[in-house]
């Protein structure tokens, strides 16, 4: 995909996901110059090398970048100080956990680098260029392959001792539903029973070909209501994001979450009153599928934004 050109430092992106990894040379979403998609594989050595020789061959046609920013699938360490800082921990991705990504592609270009995770990442582009812009108070749900949940207060991605997981929390199950869960670290948790791998490990067809009316809809909506309910009361956010290829892929999806999270809040609290209205509170991003890669560049321009300053 290319995009009219723009002006302002040109910055490059890569949203490392579990399945592939999109490479972009641009400064924003009206300005894309090279966006890129490569397997991710299970050799990290292997990607990362043709990660690096795909931006140097961006850069050879467009330019040098100036920053470069990196959203990966985690748990990823986000501690400045640590010793491991930048890389992927204790992932289920077989052969990365333990991988320096932010060490390796720092000797690959000398620019100032942000890292984060994917869904960070994706709620940052959303909140720069998205639906969330103008709003320091969000979070935007990815459903995809895994399910991981990128929450901002006060213009500023939570980062504790580590970043949310939000999508590994225990919930309340439909009452009835005896599947085991597909997380490899927590059975049932949210990710366990709504994301890709588990619907196709529920129904044994991939979540892009479950029929719109299959009775699993019922219960992973029912999880990832849940999930609102949780971000509701723990964070009020001001509007919650629900991206991913899961719930892009299933436009229908979305009224069904609306309308339990109205139903588990039983009153609570009136969301049509705080938030003016629930259609408008639980939205799909306004990047649609470039949140994530988009993702990148927000790091990126952030990086160099810190440099700056």
């Amino acid at each position: 995909m290319i995009r009219a050109m723009k002006s302002g430092p040109l910055l490059g992106g890569i949203e490392l996901g579990g399945t592939k990894c999109i490479c972009l040379i641009g400064t924003g979403p009206d300005d894309i110059r090279t966006q890129i998609s490569i397997p991710t594989g299970g050799d990290p050595h292997s990607t990362l090398r043709h990660i690096e020789d795909t931006l140097r061959n961006g850069m050879s046609i467009h330019g040098p970048i100036a920053a470069l920013g990196i959203a990966s699938f985690g748990p990823v360490d986000l501690a400045p100080h640590s010793a491991t800082y930048g890389s992927i921990t204790s992932t289920a991705k077989p052969g990365w956990s333990n991988t320096p990504v932010v060490g390796r592609l720092a000797r690959a270009f000398d620019v100032p680098i942000g890292f984060n995770t994917d869904v960070n990442g994706a709620a940052l582009a959303e909140g720069r260029w998205g639906a969330a812009h103008g709003l320091s108070d969000f979070a935007y749900i990815t459903v995809g392959t895994g399910v991981g949940v990128g929450l901002v207060v006060g213009g500023r991605a939570v980062c504790g001792f580590t970043h949310s997981e939000l999508g590994h929390v225990r919930i309340a199950r439909k009452a009835g539903d005896t599947f085991a869960g597909a997380c490899v670290f927590h059975g049932d948790c949210v990710e366990g029973l709504a994301s890709g791998v588990a619907i196709a490990a529920r129904v044994g067809v991939p979540a892009e070909r479950v029929s719109a009316d299959d009775p699993a809809w019922e219960l992973v909506a029912h999880a990832l209501a849940q999930l609102l309910s949780i971000l509701v009361l723990a964070t009020a956010p001001k509007r919650i994001l629900v991206g991913g290829g899961v719930a892009a892929s299933h436009p229908e999806l979305l009224p069904r979450m609306r309308a339990l999270l109205v139903e588990s809040l039983n009153g609570y609290l009136d969301l049509d009153r705080l938030t003016g209205g629930i259609d408008g509170y639980v939205v799909p991003p306004g990047l649609a599928s470039l949140a994530g890669p988009l993702g990148a560049l927000a790091l990126a321009a952030d990086a160099l934004g810190n440099v700056s300053s």
